[in-house]
C-alpha cells in the first residue's frame, strides 16, 4: 500500500507543448481628449461670452446690459409681447432695493437695459427677474417653449457723465440706429420708440407726450443718472446713436 502511494506521488503528468513567453505591448493606445492639435470645442462666428468673474461694481455707477436671444424666435417688437413685458417688470419696479432698471429697449432679437446696482452681486441677481421675465413671456404671448436667452448677459459700466449720456440715448434710440444701418428713411419728426420706455423719460430735448400708464421703470438713485449725464445736454428724439 506504501509503495503503490509512493508510485503514485512520483508518477509525471506528460509533458505538452511548450509556449513562448507572453510580451507586454506598451505602446500608446490612441485615446479622446488631451492635449492635441484641434482638440476643444470649436470656435463659433458668434463667440460665447466667457463665464469669467465680472468686475467689481461701485453702487455710484450704473450699467448698460444687452441680452441676446436665440435664433428662431419671434420678435421682440411685437406689441402684445411689448405690453406683456411691461406689465411684468411693474410687478417687480420696487421689489428689490440694490438694484433698479431705468431704461429698455427691445430690439427684434435682443434688448437693452439701463440698470442700477448696489455692487456686482446685487446685478448677478437682480438680472435674473428680468432675464426670466423675458423668457416667460415670449414663451407665454407666442406659445413655444425652451430656452429663450442665447447667452449670459453683457454688462458694460458707465462711469462718466459722457458716457452715460451715450449709452441713454444708445439704448433709447437704438430702433434709429438699426433703421439707419439698413438704408431706411428716418423721419425728421420722430416719436418715441413704442418698445422702449423713452414716454417716461424726461431729459428729451423736445418735449414729448408722456405715457398715459404707470411707468415700468424705476426712478434713477445715482447722481450719474439723475443729474450727471445732464452736463453733456439733452438728448434729441431725432439722433442716431453712432452715427455722424
Amino acid at each position: 500500500m506504501i509503495q503503490n502511494i509512493a508510485g503514485i506521488k512520483s508518477a509525471k503528468k506528460p509533458a505538452g507543448p511548450r509556449r513562448g513567453q507572453l510580451e507586454l505591448d506598451l505602446r500608446s493606445v490612441p485615446r479622446w481628449g488631451g492635449r492635441r492639435a484641434g482638440a476643444g470645442r470649436k470656435r463659433c462666428a458668434s463667440p460665447r461670452i466667457p463665464h469669467a468673474r465680472r468686475a467689481p461694481l461701485d453702487s455710484g455707477h450704473p450699467c448698460h446690459v444687452t441680452l441676446k436671444l436665440r435664433r428662431g424666435l419671434p420678435s421682440l417688437r411685437s406689441i402684445l409681447l411689448v405690453r406683456e413685458l411691461e406689465r411684468s417688470f411693474r410687478e417687480t419696479r420696487d421689489r428689490r432695493r440694490g438694484f433698479r432698471l431705468v431704461h429698455y429697449s427691445f430690439q427684434h432679437d435682443h434688448a437693452h437695459l439701463i440698470v442700477e446696482a448696489a455692487n456686482s452681486l446685487e446685478l448677478a441677481s437682480g438680472m435674473k427677474s428680468p432675464g426670466s421675465r423675458l423668457s416667460r413671456a415670449v414663451n407665454r404671448v407666442f406659445r413655444c417653449r425652451g430656452a429663450v436667452l442665447a447667452d449670459r448677459f453683457h454688462v458694460h459700466v458707465l462711469r462718466t457723465p459722457t458716457e452715460v449720456r451715450r449709452a441713454i440715448a444708445y439704448v433709447l434710440l437704438n430702433a434709429r440706429r438699426h433703421a439707419a444701418k439698413l438704408g431706411r428713411h428716418l423721419s425728421r419728426a420722430p416719436s418715441v420708440d413704442p418698445a422702449s420706455s423713452g414716454r417716461w423719460f424726461e431729459g428729451w430735448r423736445v418735449p414729448q407726450r408722456a405715457g398715459a400708464d404707470a411707468p415700468a421703470v424705476a426712478p434713477p438713485r445715482t447722481w450719474l443718472l439723475r443729474i450727471g449725464w445732464r452736463r453733456a445736454g439733452r438728448i434729441d428724439p431725432g439722433e442716431t446713436p453712432g452715427g455722424r
